[in-house]
């Protein structure tokens, strides 16, 4: 198994170092494994596409650099971010996936929101660093509830407007100011459901970098109401058995693996019965 440790330096990037290549909301992949050497790609880069560095694969330092155009690489392949996200080994995945939150915080901040001046490396962490205002800027994360739901010996499953009929999964929404993020679960699933829900628990967290979410996983039972769907989130939302689920996401992500983890549950006790 690959190990994959995400990092930070200001160094900029030795020959023998490894880049992660994003052009045109893709990933390029060379003809084995995700990354380029510099060496071989410094050539493509200009003084606007400076790479940033993400951690280390296998210990060897990574970086990632976004190109306006896709160059002619031999061999070369595009992969949409999300299908590198699910479809790919643990370490590949969390490395695109901080490849990609590294380089958006890398843009988003370039000037201090404050006074509009260019922005430097911090000298010490990830950051973005404004000497004017002295304050530092740091890659953004959005905290975002999601959530599986429990009604005796079925689990709700929704379509949302955005999977264009691909899957099922579950109720999820973004944390709120001045609320928890049990009260951010409790909310959502009424606002895009009409469902109350009880008993609200933890579970795991996963990052989603689509851009920028920390998933928190939680698992709730139903407390009462009907399904009054909010249309421009859900096309579509039922109550499933375990073994007549329609097609849901891989247990890769958060969504799949809470999914299968209620499943087996729900197949457990119906077990020792």
């Amino acid at each position: 198994m690959l190990e994959w440790v995400a990092g930070w330096s200001s160094e900029p990037p030795d020959e023998g170092d490894s880049v992660v290549i994003l052009c045109c909301h893709s990933v390029l992949r060379p003809r084995t494994g995700w990354l380029f050497a510099w060496s071989d790609i410094r050539n493509l880069v200009t003084g606007d596409d400076e790479p940033v560095y993400v951690g280390r694969l296998e210990a060897r330092p990574v970086y990632v650099v976004e190109l306006k155009d896709e160059p002619i690489i031999d061999g070369c392949e595009s992969v949409s971010l999300r299908d590198v996200f699910l479809n790919s080994d643990e370490a590949t995945a969390a490395m695109v996936g901080t490849a990609i939150q590294v380089l958006q915080w890398w843009r988003d901040h370039r000037y201090c929101g404050r006074c509009g001046q260019p922005t430097t490396f911090h000298p010490a962490e990830r950051a973005r660093w404004c000497g004017g205002c002295g304050i530092p800027w740091y890659a953004r994360l959005a905290p975002c509830v999601i959530v599986v739901i429990r009604r005796v010996d079925q689990i709700l499953l929704a379509q949302s407007v955005k999977s264009k009929g691909r899957f099922y999964s579950l109720i999820a929404g973004f944390v709120e100011p001045g609320e928890s993020a049990e009260q951010a679960v409790a909310r959502e699933v009424l606002e895009e459901t009409g469902l109350e829900v009880t008993n609200v628990r933890y579970h795991r967290s996963q990052p989603w970098p689509f851009p920028h979410q920390l998933m928190l996983g939680f698992s709730a039972d139903y407390a009462g109401g009907d399904l009054v769907l909010q249309e421009d989130e859900l096309l579509d939302a039922q109550w499933f058995r375990p073994g007549a689920f329609p097609a849901v996401p891989p247990q890769s992500t958060i969504a799949g693996h809470l999914i299968h983890l209620m499943e087996r549950e729900i197949l457990a006790e119906e077990a020792n019965r």
